[in-house]
């Protein structure tokens, strides 16, 4: 859709400069909501395997089953939801997937309570929660270009991702705390709870969102979405996001099912110490999202991808080789976890920035929703092939084979143009020519 600029829009839609990004109430409230949101999502990304993993004693291969299932729409229904993104409001959407999370998890909470959770009942209710997910997070993402200016995009997804990282710090730790020390019921009513929060703080936005036109002939869902893969396809930048984000995201999937695993019972680890181990990634990705508004100005957007996904991602080699007792296991796990999200933050917010800064406004959902779909659509797969893994070869040896292949990330990075990018972000690119372009007035960019 088009977005006004900032010398056409009325003064309650006009975007906050950058000095005054704080004091300006909307993006605060979209920082709050946001938080919160992930708050829950974290938690129940804990939350719905610990549960199967310790109170319906799960194998290996119903875990992999959960967290594919869970993951399926990423794959199903990213690209559709950029489409319904760059056409409708993001508040609205963003508010209606809170609402459809919280009823979800509250549902979880309900059947634990009347003793009729079980398998069936939790792989659904975990669809149900991936598939809002995907709306919200194409969402989010849209709704901070129509909220800051866009050489200020870095620390607009700095702030938002810093909040992340809180989230990542305090929602493993707390849905493991839940499950292990109170009940799977509770742990799933706390995750319901933060997206309550969310929707309370984001329906309270008030800047106008410009409704898309009209026009006679509007095109058909499936046409918008192949003019987002065109462009996403024929732009080289974009194009190794995919690739990058694909070989990431099918091998840490497949890591983090055997991961799941070996710490409860290789390590021995209780739910609250997986809990903690999970949430040491989040002071380290707070870290990576500070510098993330200074590295890539000072060094170079490329470096800091290549150096930092390389960091991040090898970091995981280590943990296979941890035995013994909990007091050096715990630690080194630790350890692990921040330099983990350290590099991953990094990695997440310049991507997102470049991301952000080549495509045109008309099509900021699609893009993102095209390097989701391209990305992070093969975890279902990845958590498929982690559970193999886990029963074929056995956890060390599995942990260690999908910890190798998240090395494949930085390779793809370091071979592309994309590790050629500079200290200034690229500017828009032009939108590929369409047949449907005159009747398509949202693909029309700002000038």
């Amino acid at each position: 859709m088009p977005v006004p600029s900032a010398a056409s829009a009325e003064p309650n839609s006009r975007r906050p400069a950058p000095s005054s990004l704080w004091r300006d109430a909307d993006f605060r409230r979209l920082w709050v909501g946001q938080t919160a949101s992930q708050l829950g999502e974290h938690a129940s990304l804990v939350v719905l395997p610990l549960l199967a993993v310790l109170t319906l004693h799960a194998s290996a291969g119903e875990l992999g089953v959960l967290r594919a299932v869970g993951q399926a729409p990423i794959l199903l229904l990213s690209l559709l939801a950029g489409a319904w993104v760059d056409r409708w409001r993001t508040r609205t959407t963003m508010v209606l997937t809170d609402v459809g999370r919280a009823l979800a998890l509250g549902a979880v909470a309900a059947a634990g309570l009347f003793g009729g959770l079980g398998m069936p009942a939790l792989l659904a209710l975990a669809f149900a929660v991936g598939a809002l997910s995907v709306f919200f997070d194409v969402a989010y993402q849209a709704s901070l270009v129509r909220l800051v200016e866009r050489d200020h995009l870095v620390r607009g997804n700095s702030a938002l991702e810093g909040s992340r990282s809180a989230a990542q710090i305090g929602g493993p730790a707390l849905g493991g705390a839940l499950v292990s020390l109170l009940s799977a019921p509770i742990a799933a009513a706390s995750s319901a709870l933060f997206f309550a929060l969310s929707f309370l703080s984001i329906r309270r936005i008030r800047r106008a969102e410009t409704m898309p036109e009209r026009p006679d002939r509007p095109p058909r869902i499936w046409r918008r979405i192949q003019e987002g893969l065109r462009f996403v396809a024929g732009d080289p930048v974009l194009r190794v996001v995919c690739l990058a984000s694909a070989a990431f995201q099918f091998s840490f999937a497949a890591m983090m099912t055997v991961y799941l695993l070996f710490l409860p019972r290789e390590l021995h680890l209780s739910g609250t110490v997986v809990g903690l181990a999970l949430a040491a990634a989040g002071p380290g990705a707070l870290l990576g999202s500070l510098l993330a508004a200074r590295l890539p100005s000072r060094f170079g957007h490329g470096t800091v991808l290549v150096c930092a996904a390389t960091l991040g991602d090898g970091v995981f080699l280590c943990v296979p080789a941890l035995h013994g007792a909990s007091a050096v296991t715990v630690p080194a796990l630790l350890a692990v976890g921040f330099v983990f999200g350290f590099g991953g933050q990094l990695v997440n917010v310049t991507v997102m920035a470049v991301r952000q800064a080549v495509t045109p406004d008309g099509l900021q959902g699609r893009a993102a929703a095209t390097i989701t779909f391209a990305g992070m659509g093969l975890t279902p797969l990845g958590s498929l092939a982690g559970g193999f893994l886990a029963g074929w070869w056995g956890l060390r040896t599995g942990l260690l084979v999908a910890a190798a292949g998240m090395l494949l990330s930085p390779v793809v990075m370091a071979l592309s143009p994309l590790a050629r990018l500079g200290r200034e972000l690229p500017a828009p690119h032009d939108t590929p020519p369409t047949a449907g372009r005159a009747n398509s007035p949202d693909l029309t960019r700002e000038t």
